[in-house]
Protein backbone atom coordinates (compact mmCIF):
# COMPACT_ATOMS: atom_id res chain seq x y z
CA UNK A 1 0.00 0.00 0.00
CA UNK A 2 1.72 3.36 -1.06
CA UNK A 3 0.58 5.99 1.53
CA UNK A 4 0.13 9.69 0.46
CA UNK A 5 0.68 12.54 2.69
CA UNK A 6 -2.39 14.50 3.56
CA UNK A 7 -1.23 18.56 2.44
CA UNK A 8 1.82 19.47 4.40
CA UNK A 9 1.07 17.60 7.43
CA UNK A 10 2.42 14.32 8.69
CA UNK A 11 -0.42 12.17 8.12
CA UNK A 12 0.21 9.82 5.39
CA UNK A 13 -3.34 7.77 4.42
CA UNK A 14 -4.21 5.02 2.08
CA UNK A 15 -5.31 6.29 -2.04
CA UNK A 16 -9.09 5.99 -0.78
CA UNK A 17 -10.90 6.50 2.22
CA UNK A 18 -13.45 4.73 3.88
CA UNK A 19 -17.32 7.01 4.19
CA UNK A 20 -18.60 6.40 7.53
CA UNK A 21 -22.37 7.89 6.69
CA UNK A 22 -23.41 4.61 5.96
CA UNK A 23 -22.63 2.99 9.56
CA UNK A 24 -25.77 3.26 11.82
CA UNK A 25 -28.03 3.62 8.36
CA UNK A 26 -27.66 1.54 5.70
CA UNK A 27 -25.19 -0.61 7.37
CA UNK A 28 -26.35 -2.06 10.52
CA UNK A 29 -23.70 -2.15 13.78
CA UNK A 30 -22.13 -5.73 12.47
CA UNK A 31 -21.81 -5.23 8.84
CA UNK A 32 -20.03 -1.95 9.98
CA UNK A 33 -17.75 -3.65 12.24
CA UNK A 34 -17.20 -6.45 9.54
CA UNK A 35 -16.64 -3.85 6.37
CA UNK A 36 -14.06 -2.13 8.63
CA UNK A 37 -12.23 -5.49 9.81
CA UNK A 38 -11.91 -6.19 5.78
CA UNK A 39 -10.76 -2.41 4.82
CA UNK A 40 -8.08 -2.47 7.02
CA UNK A 41 -6.63 -6.20 6.78
CA UNK A 42 -6.21 -4.95 2.81
CA UNK A 43 -3.97 -2.85 4.26
CA UNK A 44 -6.02 0.70 3.98
CA UNK A 45 -5.89 2.85 6.91
CA UNK A 46 -8.25 6.19 6.20
CA UNK A 47 -11.58 6.03 7.79
CA UNK A 48 -14.16 9.79 7.37
CA UNK A 49 -16.93 10.09 9.34
CA UNK A 50 -19.05 13.40 11.04
CA UNK A 51 -20.96 14.09 14.06
CA UNK A 52 -24.00 14.41 12.49
CA UNK A 53 -23.63 10.72 10.61
CA UNK A 54 -26.34 9.69 10.45
CA UNK A 55 -28.94 12.38 11.59
CA UNK A 56 -31.33 12.26 8.55
CA UNK A 57 -32.29 8.49 9.03
CA UNK A 58 -35.49 8.16 10.87
CA UNK A 59 -34.89 7.29 14.60
CA UNK A 60 -31.31 8.76 14.75
CA UNK A 61 -29.83 11.41 16.46
CA UNK A 62 -26.24 11.54 14.67
CA UNK A 63 -23.68 10.40 16.26
CA UNK A 64 -24.02 6.59 15.15
CA UNK A 65 -21.53 6.53 12.86
CA UNK A 66 -19.14 7.98 15.28
CA UNK A 67 -20.11 5.52 18.22
CA UNK A 68 -19.83 2.26 16.13
CA UNK A 69 -16.23 3.98 14.75
CA UNK A 70 -15.53 3.77 18.53
CA UNK A 71 -16.53 0.54 19.40
CA UNK A 72 -14.51 -1.23 16.33
CA UNK A 73 -11.72 0.42 17.83
CA UNK A 74 -11.99 -0.68 21.01
CA UNK A 75 -12.63 -3.82 19.76
CA UNK A 76 -9.88 -4.39 16.99
CA UNK A 77 -7.46 -2.40 19.36
CA UNK A 78 -6.56 -0.96 16.26
CA UNK A 79 -6.04 3.09 16.75
CA UNK A 80 -3.09 3.47 16.25
CA UNK A 81 -3.11 1.89 12.59
CA UNK A 82 -6.01 4.15 11.06
CA UNK A 83 -6.63 7.89 10.16
CA UNK A 84 -9.82 9.04 11.77
CA UNK A 85 -11.39 11.95 10.18
CA UNK A 86 -14.26 13.27 11.94
CA UNK A 87 -16.36 16.76 11.00
CA UNK A 88 -18.60 19.27 13.17
CA UNK A 89 -20.35 22.65 12.04
CA UNK A 90 -23.95 20.97 10.66
CA UNK A 91 -26.80 21.02 12.79
CA UNK A 92 -26.52 18.63 16.31
CA UNK A 93 -29.69 20.20 18.06
CA UNK A 94 -30.67 23.56 18.89
CA UNK A 95 -28.12 25.38 19.68
CA UNK A 96 -25.57 22.99 18.63
CA UNK A 97 -23.91 23.81 15.00
CA UNK A 98 -21.83 26.25 13.58
CA UNK A 99 -17.86 27.16 14.32
CA UNK A 100 -17.84 29.50 17.33
CA UNK A 101 -15.03 28.68 19.78
CA UNK A 102 -17.56 27.08 22.70
CA UNK A 103 -19.20 25.19 20.13
CA UNK A 104 -15.88 23.33 18.98
CA UNK A 105 -14.51 22.67 22.41
CA UNK A 106 -17.85 20.93 23.10
CA UNK A 107 -18.06 19.30 19.96
CA UNK A 108 -14.43 17.85 19.66
CA UNK A 109 -15.28 16.03 23.40
CA UNK A 110 -18.54 14.83 22.46
CA UNK A 111 -16.96 13.28 19.15
CA UNK A 112 -13.77 11.97 21.34
CA UNK A 113 -15.98 10.42 23.74
CA UNK A 114 -18.25 8.52 20.91
CA UNK A 115 -14.98 7.28 19.26
CA UNK A 116 -13.70 6.27 22.26
CA UNK A 117 -9.94 7.99 21.72
CA UNK A 118 -7.96 10.21 22.85
CA UNK A 119 -7.40 12.03 19.71
CA UNK A 120 -8.77 12.76 16.34
CA UNK A 121 -6.20 12.74 13.38
CA UNK A 122 -8.00 14.99 11.22
CA UNK A 123 -10.62 17.32 12.25
CA UNK A 124 -12.74 19.16 9.67
CA UNK A 125 -15.37 22.22 9.51
CA UNK A 126 -18.08 20.66 7.52
CA UNK A 127 -19.45 23.53 6.56
CA UNK A 128 -18.56 27.57 6.50
CA UNK A 129 -19.52 29.33 9.12
CA UNK A 130 -20.06 33.12 8.30
CA UNK A 131 -20.99 34.28 11.40
CA UNK A 132 -17.66 33.68 13.01
CA UNK A 133 -14.58 34.95 12.40
CA UNK A 134 -12.02 32.84 10.67
CA UNK A 135 -9.89 33.82 13.50
CA UNK A 136 -11.83 32.60 16.03
CA UNK A 137 -12.57 29.05 14.61
CA UNK A 138 -9.17 28.34 13.82
CA UNK A 139 -7.40 29.93 17.44
CA UNK A 140 -9.94 27.36 19.05
CA UNK A 141 -8.38 24.55 16.75
CA UNK A 142 -5.04 25.70 17.99
CA UNK A 143 -6.08 25.15 21.44
CA UNK A 144 -7.03 21.36 20.50
CA UNK A 145 -4.11 20.78 18.68
CA UNK A 146 -1.67 22.38 21.98
CA UNK A 147 -4.11 19.97 24.02
CA UNK A 148 -3.07 16.74 21.92
CA UNK A 149 -6.73 16.28 21.02
CA UNK A 150 -6.62 16.53 17.44
CA UNK A 151 -3.46 16.46 14.99
CA UNK A 152 -4.66 18.42 11.94
CA UNK A 153 -7.23 20.58 11.07
CA UNK A 154 -9.40 20.22 7.24
CA UNK A 155 -12.51 21.84 5.80
CA UNK A 156 -15.29 20.96 3.53
CA UNK A 157 -17.66 22.51 1.52
CA UNK A 158 -16.14 25.89 1.42
CA UNK A 159 -16.16 27.83 -1.77
CA UNK A 160 -12.63 28.85 -3.35
CA UNK A 161 -12.84 32.30 -2.05
CA UNK A 162 -13.32 31.74 1.30
CA UNK A 163 -11.01 28.92 1.75
CA UNK A 164 -8.36 31.24 0.38
CA UNK A 165 -9.42 33.52 3.13
CA UNK A 166 -8.66 30.87 6.04
CA UNK A 167 -5.77 30.01 4.40
CA UNK A 168 -4.45 33.64 4.73
CA UNK A 169 -6.23 34.21 7.84
CA UNK A 170 -3.83 31.30 9.10
CA UNK A 171 -0.54 32.58 7.57
CA UNK A 172 -1.04 36.30 8.77
CA UNK A 173 -1.61 35.06 12.65
CA UNK A 174 0.45 32.17 12.71
CA UNK A 175 -2.51 29.78 13.30
CA UNK A 176 -3.14 26.07 12.01
CA UNK A 177 -4.21 26.04 8.50
CA UNK A 178 -6.60 23.61 6.62
CA UNK A 179 -4.30 20.80 5.09
CA UNK A 180 -7.42 19.21 3.67
CA UNK A 181 -10.80 19.98 1.36
CA UNK A 182 -13.48 17.81 1.12
CA UNK A 183 -15.25 18.82 -1.54
CA UNK A 184 -18.50 17.14 -3.51
CA UNK A 185 -16.72 15.69 -6.46
CA UNK A 186 -17.13 13.41 -9.23
CA UNK A 187 -17.24 12.03 -12.46
CA UNK A 188 -20.83 14.16 -12.73
CA UNK A 189 -20.42 17.17 -10.05
CA UNK A 190 -17.43 18.42 -11.52
CA UNK A 191 -17.89 22.38 -11.93
CA UNK A 192 -18.17 23.35 -8.45
CA UNK A 193 -14.45 21.78 -7.85
CA UNK A 194 -12.61 22.26 -11.30
CA UNK A 195 -13.63 25.96 -11.54
CA UNK A 196 -11.54 27.90 -8.62
CA UNK A 197 -11.17 25.41 -5.70
CA UNK A 198 -8.74 22.69 -7.36
CA UNK A 199 -6.17 25.43 -8.47
CA UNK A 200 -6.57 26.80 -4.94
CA UNK A 201 -5.64 23.45 -3.19
CA UNK A 202 -3.16 22.55 -6.06
CA UNK A 203 -0.91 26.06 -5.42
CA UNK A 204 -1.50 25.79 -1.18
CA UNK A 205 -0.17 22.04 -1.61
CA UNK A 206 -4.12 21.10 0.50
CA UNK A 207 -5.00 17.38 -0.19
CA UNK A 208 -8.03 17.07 -1.02
CA UNK A 209 -10.57 14.13 0.01
CA UNK A 210 -13.73 14.20 -2.25
CA UNK A 211 -16.94 12.95 -0.86
CA UNK A 212 -19.85 11.47 -3.02
CA UNK A 213 -17.09 10.15 -5.38
CA UNK A 214 -19.65 7.61 -7.13
CA UNK A 215 -22.71 10.60 -7.04
CA UNK A 216 -24.51 8.57 -4.69
CA UNK A 217 -24.18 5.24 -6.11
CA UNK A 218 -25.26 6.66 -9.26
CA UNK A 219 -21.83 6.22 -11.12
CA UNK A 220 -21.93 2.63 -10.40
CA UNK A 221 -24.41 2.32 -13.08
CA UNK A 222 -27.52 0.29 -10.83
CA UNK A 223 -29.82 3.59 -11.51
CA UNK A 224 -30.69 3.95 -15.08
CA UNK A 225 -34.32 5.29 -14.83
CA UNK A 226 -36.55 6.02 -11.74
CA UNK A 227 -37.78 2.67 -11.74
CA UNK A 228 -34.69 1.32 -10.44
CA UNK A 229 -35.39 3.85 -7.30
CA UNK A 230 -38.46 2.45 -5.86
CA UNK A 231 -37.57 1.92 -2.46
CA UNK A 232 -34.54 2.74 -2.57
CA UNK A 233 -32.57 4.92 0.55
CA UNK A 234 -30.57 6.99 -1.80
CA UNK A 235 -33.45 7.70 -4.28
CA UNK A 236 -33.90 11.58 -3.36
CA UNK A 237 -30.21 12.21 -4.51
CA UNK A 238 -29.69 10.28 -7.17
CA UNK A 239 -32.60 11.40 -8.98
CA UNK A 240 -31.30 14.60 -9.71
CA UNK A 241 -28.33 12.51 -12.43
CA UNK A 242 -30.88 10.77 -14.33
CA UNK A 243 -30.72 13.33 -17.22
CA UNK A 244 -29.14 13.22 -21.01
CA UNK A 245 -26.11 14.38 -19.33
CA UNK A 246 -26.12 10.91 -16.49
CA UNK A 247 -27.07 9.11 -19.28
CA UNK A 248 -23.67 9.80 -21.45
CA UNK A 249 -21.84 9.59 -18.45
CA UNK A 250 -22.80 6.02 -17.91
CA UNK A 251 -22.29 5.24 -21.27
CA UNK A 252 -18.67 5.73 -21.11
CA UNK A 253 -17.94 4.20 -17.90
CA UNK A 254 -19.65 1.49 -19.62
CA UNK A 255 -17.14 1.45 -22.69
CA UNK A 256 -14.35 2.15 -20.79
CA UNK A 257 -15.36 -0.95 -17.92
CA UNK A 258 -15.51 -3.00 -20.70
CA UNK A 259 -12.12 -2.13 -22.26
CA UNK A 260 -10.74 -2.68 -18.85
CA UNK A 261 -12.55 -5.53 -17.70
CA UNK A 262 -13.93 -3.73 -14.83
CA UNK A 263 -17.11 -2.15 -13.49
CA UNK A 264 -17.82 1.13 -13.82
CA UNK A 265 -17.82 2.06 -9.84
CA UNK A 266 -13.94 1.15 -10.44
CA UNK A 267 -13.57 3.25 -13.48
CA UNK A 268 -15.37 6.05 -11.63
CA UNK A 269 -12.71 6.18 -8.84
CA UNK A 270 -9.59 5.36 -11.06
CA UNK A 271 -10.47 8.59 -13.11
CA UNK A 272 -10.91 10.83 -9.81
CA UNK A 273 -7.96 9.46 -8.58
CA UNK A 274 -6.11 10.64 -11.65
CA UNK A 275 -7.66 14.39 -11.45
CA UNK A 276 -4.76 16.92 -10.47
CA UNK A 277 -4.43 17.03 -6.23
CA UNK A 278 -6.78 14.41 -5.28
CA UNK A 279 -5.02 12.67 -2.45
CA UNK A 280 -7.88 10.11 -1.54
CA UNK A 281 -11.28 9.78 -2.80
CA UNK A 282 -13.50 9.07 0.10
CA UNK A 283 -16.18 6.38 -0.57
CA UNK A 284 -18.78 4.05 0.65
CA UNK A 285 -19.94 0.42 0.95
CA UNK A 286 -22.36 -1.69 2.56
CA UNK A 287 -21.22 -4.97 1.54
CA UNK A 288 -18.03 -7.16 1.10
CA UNK A 289 -18.49 -7.26 -2.74
CA UNK A 290 -19.05 -3.68 -2.74
CA UNK A 291 -15.59 -3.33 -0.38
CA UNK A 292 -13.97 -5.00 -2.96
CA UNK A 293 -14.83 -3.18 -6.15
CA UNK A 294 -13.41 -0.28 -4.39
CA UNK A 295 -10.25 -2.32 -3.71
CA UNK A 296 -9.45 -2.84 -7.40
CA UNK A 297 -10.54 0.57 -8.31
CA UNK A 298 -7.06 1.66 -6.63
CA UNK A 299 -5.34 -0.55 -8.74
CA UNK A 300 -6.92 0.21 -12.09
CA UNK A 301 -4.87 2.90 -14.10
CA UNK A 302 -6.69 4.14 -16.54
CA UNK A 303 -4.87 5.09 -20.63
CA UNK A 304 -5.02 8.93 -21.56
CA UNK A 305 -7.55 7.58 -24.32
CA UNK A 306 -10.07 6.34 -22.20
CA UNK A 307 -9.28 9.38 -19.31
CA UNK A 308 -10.26 11.98 -22.54
CA UNK A 309 -13.61 9.64 -23.53
CA UNK A 310 -14.79 10.19 -19.59
CA UNK A 311 -13.92 13.60 -19.34
CA UNK A 312 -15.93 14.68 -23.11
CA UNK A 313 -18.86 12.52 -21.65
CA UNK A 314 -19.12 14.52 -18.38
CA UNK A 315 -18.12 18.08 -20.08
CA UNK A 316 -19.81 20.82 -18.50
Amino acid sequence: MKFRKLGRSGLEVSPLAFGGNVFGWTADENTSMQLLDRFVSEGFNFIDTADMYSRWAPGNEGGESERIIGKWLKRSGKRGQVVIATKLGMEMGPGKKGLAPAYIRSAVEDSLQRLQTDYIDLYQSHVDDQETPLADTLGAYQELIEAGKVRVIGASNHSAERFEEALSVSEQHNLPRYESMQPNYNLYDRADFETRLQQVCVDNQVGVIPYFSLAAGFLTGKYRSEADLENKPRARMVKKYLNERGTSILGALDSVASETASKPARVAIAWLMAQPGITAPIASATSLPQLEELFAATQLHLTAAQLEQLNNASRY
